[in-house]
């Protein structure tokens, strides 16, 4: 009798386990409703930025965001379309925010004349932005944010 009981909590446990397990969607959220074994095609890339307006920064150091686009855009080791605005000597004709004099420093810290190797290609940091919505929720506060609230909570008491 007790052997039998014991078999009836163990399959009572089983199925209460399984259950929540057969009741989860096979789909996931982020691909639709096709199923997980097949391939999607991916969504239409939503348009990019081209405000020419700078964005201002979430967290220190950040690299700035690209205001504008940059498609067809020449990157590579010939040639670097962003230096033809944004390089020192040409910002005063085009108007554009003028290269960090960090892009004009070796590793050691010494300034170049030219702008340095490891800065040269733009995108390993720099991205534009597209005007599309957010895929996740994104609850991210920057820095200053977070100490002007900690700051304006009231000081625990003390006992």
């Amino acid at each position: 009798m007790r052997l039998r009981f014991a078999w009836m909590v163990l399959a009572a446990c089983l199925l209460g386990t399984l259950l929540p397990a057969h009741a989860a969607p096979l789909v996931d959220a982020m691909r639709g409703a096709t199923p997980v074994g097949e391939p999607t095609s991916p969504p239409p890339m939503p348009p990019v930025e081209n405000r020419d307006q700078r964005r201002g920064r979430a967290f220190a150091m950040q690299p700035p965001t690209i205001p504008h686009k940059i498609d067809g855009y020449q990157l590579d080791k010939n040639f670097n379309r962003c230096l033809f605005c944004h390089a020192r000597e040409r910002t005063a004709e085009t108007q554009a925010v003028p290269l960090s004099v960090t892009h004009y420093m070796d590793r050691s810290g010494n300034v170049l004349a030219e702008i340095s190797p490891r800065r040269y290609f733009c995108l390993q940091c720099h991205v534009t932005q597209v005007e599309g919505k957010a895929l996740v929720v994104n609850d991210f506060k920057d820095a200053t944010a977070v100490m002007r609230a900690r700051d304006a909570a009231p000081a625990p008491k003390k006992k």
